[in-house]
């Protein structure tokens, strides 16, 4: 069986890993990454590098499409682009079964491009809900266009069982990036410090992205967050990685180079971690502030409280670790000085299912 999987950013790649991992141990599959998105652009660290080094014995396709600038013509020229490219890559190759996760825009287009071909579409990460964010249009466009899915909860799973009016080959399997994370074990702290310069003194680990449903608030926006980290920065250090590649991402890219130079004893920017990496430091950060989708999916099963920022996350289900705030500066800190007493977080995580790479390929055989 050949298997394309479609991955257009750090993000999605290292939510891939285990399934990709998993169908690799597997003589049933050969397997062809496809590559796109930041994942060929220089400024947001150049990460099809690590896709190589790390599966130097898999076929990887490169495909370039992404326009640098972040403004809404940028975006919508991105999108028709990427159809562009796709249009011709799927012309010519042929897949039995094609992965695609979460809810991009350039994943959105690279399916779009797919659907006069007929190409048979798996979708990881559908019916979920982000109201801040565009994304949650680019979302449910992958699931229509889709004919397997793999859902992190049941309630995703109900909810697109609605939107393809069908309760057919829907399946949850829980959050593909949490697939065996019982054998999880963080890289070496002095290492790991080391080789990012990050402090042995306690710190929070740090994610803005734009809230894309939310243009012209987004300046505003960035202030607060950097008034709000200026005052966080005197009481704990900041590790913060860098937004990702959305209308207005340098908004906030531009505050927080800002902050670094304002700051420098007690924050610190890094482009990208790799998931071994960031799953490391936020294993040994006190706690999560931003409004990532790791905060949501990923930080209970580390025992880390969040303090989630904003609406773009809004309309995902929580567990119990998350603390909402409103974007301001003033109420991120007052989340921030609650959540400071907390210490670990001991409940359960929504969504975390044991082997769930291990439960699609299972499935995908028996299919």
């Amino acid at each position: 069986m050949r298997i394309g999987i479609l991955t257009s950013s750090r993000a999605d790649f290292g939510i891939y890993e285990p399934l990709i991992d998993e169908l690799i141990l597997d003589n049933t599959f050969e397997i062809d990454i496809i590559a796109f998105g930041t994942h060929l652009s220089k400024f947001h660290g150049y990460t099809v590098f690590d896709i190589q080094k790390k599966y130097d014995k898999v076929n990887i396709h490169e495909i370039t499409s992404l326009i640098s600038n972040d403004d809404e013509v940028s975006i919508s020229t991105s999108y028709g682009v990427t159809i562009l490219k796709f249009a011709d890559f799927w012309k010519i190759n042929k897949y039995d079964l094609i992965f695609c996760l979460g809810d991009r825009y350039e994943m959105s287009a690279a399916v779009q491009a797919g659907i006069p071909y007929g190409l048979k579409f798996s979708h990881i990460h559908g019916g979920e809900t982000t109201l801040g964010a565009i994304d949650n249009i680019y979302r449910h466009q992958i699931t229509l266009a889709s004919s397997l899915h793999f859902t992190s909860t049941d309630i995703y799973k109900k909810r697109v069982e609605g939107l393809i009016e069908s309760n057919e080959n829907i399946f949850d399997v829980g959050a593909l990036s949490l697939s065996e994370l019982e054998d999880f074990i963080p890289v070496d702290k002095e290492k790991l410090f080391s080789n990012f310069n990050i402090k042995n003194e306690p710190f929070s680990l740090v994610t803005f992205h734009p809230e894309t449903n939310a243009f012209d608030e987004n300046r505003k926006y960035a202030i607060e967050m950097k008034k709000a980290l200026e005052s966080i920065s005197d009481q704990i250090n900041l590790v913060i990685t860098m937004p990702n590649a959305d209308t207005m991402g340098t908004v906030y890219r531009d505050q927080l180079i800002l902050l670094e130079r304002e700051k420098k004893d007690s924050v610190l920017l890094v482009e990208n971690f790799g998931k071994n990496n960031y799953f490391s430091a936020m294993y040994y950060a006190n706690f999560l502030l931003g409004n990532t989708s790791s905060g949501i999916l990923e930080a209970a099963s580390f025992n880390k409280y969040v303090v989630n920022v904003g609406n773009r996350q809004k309309g995902r289900a929580q567990s119990k670790n998350i603390i909402d705030s409103e974007f301001k500066s003033t109420e991120i800190i007052k989340a921030f000085t609650h959540c400071l007493k907390l210490g670990d977080y001991k409940g359960g995580n929504i969504y975390f299912k044991p082997h769930s790479a291990k439960k699609i390929v299972k499935k995908i055989k028996e299919l």
